[in-house]
């Protein structure tokens, strides 16, 4: 089929947001779940007078309280260094490296004391659930590539195919070597690395090693993918019974556009979002 790569550029979108695109509500119910019983205790340095005699009281008798500490300043880690004119510290909040005196030393240079003891929050629970929000916006980019491989297992599934018989997720070029004998140490760099497709789809005739992807932004991972999926591409042409096919979309491709016009001309197989909804899975898997 004769396509023009300028008119189905064109074609891509802006946005392939979900509902739990921007905020995956469950997942902060669950951290924030998973720590409110050191976080309640900690409830009770706020407002304190004497917090820093409250605070090694509270450690003293719940050590473990400490553990909660680093995400109170955004921080997943346990261990966190801080650098200042007197010393270096490299604090650890699972297992104590330090006296009680230097953790309060962090819990005032840092200003949760500051925090806790003016009432600017009135519920660690409330502000984690806050903090949380924050940093699951980080989360977007994995969400969008995760949004695409379950919009393109959507039309898949709808097409027929039933996962475990016909289609697999994550499936490795060994498995497909193991499962139906096929050698693709073309695309494995003679079995030196392990090629893992988002899909695959067996039909009567043809094995589909299928890939997926999503880019609202642009970047140099664009430009490497495209390269990366045009060896393949070219590559897979030397293996009877196995197509390499990829699906991608997203306006970050402006920027990379070079790049992935010189995969289009290569790659008999590949979509966008546009051609999914014109039914290309029913015409590409026969």
């Amino acid at each position: 089929m004769n396509r023009d790569f300028n008119e189905w550029l064109l074609g891509f979108r802006d946005s392939i947001a979900t509902w739990k695109y921007y905020t995956d509500f469950e997942k902060v119910y669950q951290n924030v779940e998973k720590i409110k019983d050191e976080l309640n205790i900690l409830n009770g340095l706020i407002g304190k007078k004497e917090i820093e005699d409250e605070f090694r009281r509270i450690v003293n008798k719940y050590p473990d309280v400490l553990k909660v500490v680093p995400i109170l300043i955004a921080k997943r880690e346990s261990e966190i260094k801080i650098t200042d004119s007197k010393k270096n510290y490299v604090f650890n909040f699972k297992k104590t490296n330090y006296s009680i005196d230097e953790y309060v030393v962090f819990m005032k240079n840092t200003g949760l004391f500051d925090l806790l003891q003016n009432h600017i929050i009135h519920s660690l629970i409330d502000y984690v659930m806050g903090v949380e929000v924050g940093m699951d916006t980080n989360g977007r980019k994995n969400r969008t590539g995760d949004a695409m491989e379950d919009l393109v297992d959507s039309y898949i599934t709808n097409a027929g195919f039933k996962e475990g018989d016909n289609y697999f997720k994550q499936f490795a070029a060994s498995e497909i070597t193991q499962k139906w004998g096929l050698d693709l140490s073309e695309i494995s760099n003679k079995g030196k690395s392990e090629k893992i497709f988002d899909f695959v789809v067996k039909t009567p005739n043809m094995i589909y090693g299928v890939e997926t992807n999503f880019y609202g932004s642009g970047g140099s991972k664009l430009n490497e993918t495209a390269r990366s999926y045009k060896t393949i591409a070219l590559e897979s042409k030397n293996i009877q019974g196995f197509t390499f096919v990829w699906f991608t979309d997203g306006k970050g491709w402006a920027s990379a556009r070079n790049n992935l016009e010189e995969t289009f001309d290569v790659m008999e197989h590949i979509y966008n979002i546009k051609d999914l909804e014109n039914g290309i899975i029913s015409e590409v898997f026969k």
